[in-house]
């Protein structure tokens, strides 16, 4: 959506609702106690959307209302404080305060669901869900009915989305202020529609607007008509922790270029530009890392699983049960759940990862469900189509193979050396004193990336005199550091030839 969204959110929900309806414990009834004491409905007792009885505050206030109207009153409190406090400590400790506060509340309603807990209630807890559905319906056409063409404004407004506690409207308007001042008014006018103390609020505009499906959109997100405050995201997987860095990178990346900078084209042309760099192994290994975490049973083989055996045997140590375990998939033909492997491993053996498997199992989908809405399905699915050529290399073993004999290979050109030359052939010969120069810039350049990545590690331990012992492997600079000694010791290998 290329026009203003505004989000106009319940507060407290499932609270508001526990209060307003006076659902408890002590407040349900059944059909048969209200004929019995000939109660009136609506007056002394009410029924939910799911039809259950609970009687109004006339009778009695339940002792949950009372609970929740203590902790939203504290909350409240606690959200003034930190509008006044200016000290940055003391904010920190009264935001805290309201979030467990906020926690504390919805919990009340939570623990009646819990079937396993100790206080289970399913009559108030599927109450309290069928009350929001019909509340969120209510809000839909309220909103609809009265902002429209017919009633004097200048377009019919439209939700389109619905979520837990929120409902999101495309007034029409092109104006960021004008759709912040109507979702400003529609909240209070929806809010008149239902019983103290549900309150609905505008809080917040989305502009430009990307609704992928239910519980996954991003967009700018605005409280002032002057100034984003962020890129907000929900239900993607750049905020999943299931799927590797790179993923996350590349889409917060395109929803960048194209939700602030408006530049569709550009995000397309890096996208191709990163699948180019997965292909020919560019990608630093600490972006394709995957992470999960160990449990103690599994049904099917899991890769993380397989490889934390796998370690054990290798290792005689490897992750424990509730450990988080990260692999990287590698290349072949075995099963998936076959070739994960440890990091660290496949880089001290320069063993090559599975490209592919990152590229249409990890990055194809989260990518396709961003740009597909914008330049469709064929031509976002076609940017992942990749052309593969089998090259016969011929028999290992017997014909011409046998024939082949292992020769070395000149430092320069990497033409064949004949018997007796050196590290360079007789056609580079002339310039080995340029290309051994350039051969100690590239050891030297290399020993400052490794003397920089050490420095930066030490920082980060506290301590500039001492050795490094870390072996942190959710640290992409301790990835960084094993790779660049390889490619340094490497090259000091091969300058000793020279």
């Amino acid at each position: 959506y290329d026009v203003p969204i505004a989000t106009l959110d319940f507060n407290s929900l499932y609270p508001s609702i526990m209060m307003a309806h006076n659902l408890c414990y002590t407040t349900l009834c059944n059909k048969a106690t209200v004929e019995r004491l000939n109660l009136k409905i609506d007056e002394d007792y009410v029924i939910t959307p799911n039809g259950d009885y609970f009687v109004t505050t006339k009778r009695r206030r339940g002792i949950l209302p009372i609970i929740l109207d203590e902790l939203i009153s504290a909350r409240k409190r606690a959200k003034k404080d930190l509008r006044d406090e200016k000290d940055p400590f003391k904010r920190d400790v009264l935001n805290g305060r309201q979030l467990a506060l906020k926690i504390s509340a919805n919990s009340v309603y939570g623990f009646t669901g819990a079937t396993v807990g100790k206080l289970p209630c399913l009559a108030i807890s599927s109450s309290v869900t069928a009350y929001g559905r019909t509340m969120i319906l209510k809000t839909k056409t309220a909103v609809q009915e009265k902002y429209c063409i017919k009633n004097g404004y200048k377009h019919d407004a439209v939700v389109v989305y619905g979520d837990t506690d929120s409902v999101m409207v495309k007034f029409g308007t092109t104006d960021l202020k004008e759709a912040m001042d109507l979702g400003t008014e529609a909240a209070k006018y929806v809010s008149t529609l239902f019983k103290h103390p549900i309150n609905l609020e505008f809080e917040k505009a989305y502009f430009p607007y990307l609704l992928i499906n239910k519980k996954r959109y991003a967009g700018l997100f605005w409280t002032n008509p002057d100034k984003f405050d962020k890129l907000d995201q929900k239900g993607l997987a750049s905020v999943r922790r299931d799927s590797c860095s790179l993923v996350s990178i590349v889409m917060n990346k395109v929803l960048k270029k194209i939700l602030i900078e408006r530049n569709v084209d550009g995000a397309l042309a890096f996208v191709r530009e990163t699948i180019n760099d997965i292909l020919h192994n560019r990608v630093d290994i600490s972006k394709l890392i995957i992470s999960k975490t160990l449990a103690p049973n599994y049904t099917n083989p899991q890769p993380h699983a397989v490889l934390a055996e796998r370690m054990k045997r290798r290792e005689g140590v490897g992750p424990n049960v509730g450990d988080r375990v990260d692999y990287v998939i590698i290349g072949g033909n075995d099963k998936l759940y076959n070739r994960a492997e440890d990091p660290l491993f496949v880089l001290e053996n320069n063993i090559q990862v599975d490209s592919r498997y990152y590229l249409t199992n990890q990055l194809q989908n989260p990518i396709i469900s961003i740009v597909a809405p914008i330049i469709g399905d064929k031509q976002a699915n076609g940017m992942f189509v990749v052309k593969s050529i089998k090259i016969n290399t011929g028999s290992q073993k017997g014909g011409l193979m046998s024939f082949i004999k292992k020769v070395e290979a000149c430092k320069s050109c990497k033409g064949p050396l004949r018997k007796g030359e050196g590290p360079l052939c007789s056609n580079c010969l002339a310039r080995s004193g340029e290309l051994y120069i350039k051969a100690l810039y590239d050891v030297r350049d290399l020993e400052e990336k490794y003397s920089r990545l050490w420095t930066q590690c030490q920082r980060c331990a506290g301590n500039l005199h001492s050795e490094v012992l870390c072996s942190n492997k959710n640290c992409d600079i301790f990835y960084m550091r094993v790779k660049v000694k390889k490619e340094l010791q490497e090259k000091v290998e091969q300058l000793s030839k020279w």
